[in-house]
């Protein structure tokens, strides 16, 4: 199987494979909320490293660093060509800076870098996600960005004093903070039913 291929095994099964972007940011924690809800993770840092995923994590970090290393490894165009075939990719800070139409071009939005300020305005706030069940989110913004545009196959599942901080297009989620950081994982199970990855043992009843 090429680089370029979507694997689609499926719908749910213990068998799925997420790929983490591990060039630089986060990523150990993403991997171990995916492995906590009983699904396979892999590192990527190489084209070849995509063979036969079933969705990706683009993590927090430092979106110019990571920008540099996607290029570097000549990952740009395989993650395009991913994206095109429907492969479900999940954001988080700077993984939706990635996304942007300035960056990667998967996601039909523009961002702006660390919108609710540098490192010493880090912050945490509570609000409903929609399509989130079990209350309102609790969500970790560390030097942030936010949505300042949107294309019209995105929509905005949550904002922050009127700016938006969670969106989706298709199979594509992006939020603005950090998941992998508050002790739960609804925010990755969410992804994963949207990725018809879930596995049975981690549905909520």
């Amino acid at each position: 199987m090429s680089a370029t291929s979507v694997s689609h095994r499926a719908q749910g099964v213990g068998s799925a494979v997420v790929g983490v972007l591990a060039l630089q940011g986060d990523f150990e924690a993403h991997e171990r909320v995916l492995t906590g809800l009983g699904v396979g993770t892999r590192q990527v840092r190489v084209p070849a490293d995509l063979d036969g995923l079933d969705a990706l994590v683009l993590p927090g970090g430092e979106s110019t660093v990571m920008t540099l290393g996607v290029e570097r490894e000549g990952l740009t165009a395989p993650l395009r060509e991913l994206a095109a075939g429907g492969l479900p990719i999940f954001g988080t800070c700077a993984g939706m800076i990635m996304l942007d139409r300035d960056h990667l071009g998967i996601l039909d939005v523009a961002t702006q870098r660390n919108a609710f300020g540098r490192q010493l305005h880090s912050f945490e706030a509570s609000f409903r996600l929609a399509g989130v069940s079990g209350g309102p989110v609790h969500a970790i913004f560390i030097r942030a960005p936010w949505v300042t545009e949107l294309g019209p196959a995105v929509s905005v599942l949550a904002e922050v004093d009127g700016h938006p901080v969670a969106v989706r297009q298709g199979r594509v989620l992006a939020l603005s903070f950090h998941p992998e950081l508050t002790g739960e994982d609804r925010l990755h199970r969410f992804f994963l039913s949207l990725a018809g990855l879930l596995p049975a043992s981690a549905k909520e009843t």
